[in-house]
């Protein structure tokens, strides 16, 4: 499918480019606050929030609010990726996004945009409105053309764990030779230098151990306990995705995504306070105020003293 976009001049979501490398940048000098991650879906079945953004004005207005709300960066994805989904073609996957990109460069959307995508063609594309990164949940196994793609544009990289693909990832995951924490720190390991391999200048990746992507309750919880493991054997920063997830709801018995809030929040207290150094979340505004808390604990220890 060929997807027609009107001339527009790209400003404002370059600025998000540099914003984001700044950030990375910044990230060894001392306590930082968290960044929060807000998902823009432009999906019709994603598993919490499918067919709300299709229109590309809602879909700018939702980003617009979630920056209001404190978001640092916005996620935009076009296909779903939630267990036993199925592909969706790139040229879809453009369709979907290409609008939603043009709109928030006519509203001066200044934030940080990366693109949820396995496919390097999507990539291509998307860059020339200015994304500044790419997350990708095969970690570049999907399509061998993606890291020379990022490489040689020079934006930043999120390398994902996940066992098998979205279809077929949750039946019966195990990982009976490291235990999960290991396997999952292993295969990112060889993603990244397949990556820095490629071109993409290790200042720019970052890794998620794939919360909910062919892992079961204990491997979930297991991987959350020890972040502060995954973050020093990995050495980039780490983006975790816990938000609204299916296992919060079998901790809590809430059955419903979006009754899920709470659950969220203490996951990523517990994400921002262990080494995560972005959450990804539905919820903007109330989990940018639980990493603000966070921070403001963890940035007492480098305070003055008590008067």
């Amino acid at each position: 499918m060929l997807v027609e976009v009107t001339e527009v001049t790209v400003g404002a979501m370059m600025n998000g480019r540099q914003v984001l490398e700044r950030w990375l940048g910044d990230l060894d000098g001392g306590v930082r606050r968290c960044w929060v991650m807000g998902v823009l879906n432009v999906t019709p079945d994603s598993f919490s929030d499918g067919g709300s953004f299709l229109d590309p004005g809602m879909a700018v207005e939702a980003a617009m609010k979630m920056a209001a709300g404190g978001a640092d960066v916005i996620d935009i994805g076009a296909e779903s990726t939630r267990p036993g989904s199925l592909p969706v073609s790139e040229g879809e996957q453009l369709a979907r996004l290409l609008p939603v990109l043009q709109g928030l460069e006519r509203a001066g959307f200044g934030l940080p945009v990366t693109v949820d995508t396995t496919r390097a063609r999507v990539v291509e594309e998307c860059l020339a409105w200015g994304v500044a990164g790419v997350n990708d949940v095969s970690a570049g196994l999907q399509d061998p053309a993606m890291l020379g793609v990022v490489a040689r544009a020079g934006v930043a990289y999120i390398a994902m764990h996940m066992r098998g693909d979205p279809l077929t990832m949750q039946e019966d995951p195990r990982y009976p030779v490291l235990g999960v924490v290991g396997e999952v720190a292993e295969f990112l390991e060889g993603r990244l230098d397949a990556a820095v391999t490629a071109g993409v200048r290790r200042e720019m990746l970052l890794a998620d151990p794939g919360i909910g992507f062919g892992k079961t309750l204990l491997h979930n919880v297991r991987l959350l306990r020890d972040l502060p493991l995954l973050a020093g054997k990995l050495g980039v920063p780490l983006l975790v995705g816990t938000s609204r997830k299916g296992f919060l709801g079998k901790i809590t018995g809430r059955a419903d995504a979006r009754d899920r809030l709470m659950a969220t929040a203490g996951s990523v207290a517990w994400a921002a306070g262990n080494g995560a150094a972005m959450v990804r979340v539905h919820d903007v505004g109330e989990m940018r105020d639980v990493v603000e808390v966070v921070y403001a604990i963890r940035a007492a220890g480098e305070s003055a003293p008590d008067a």
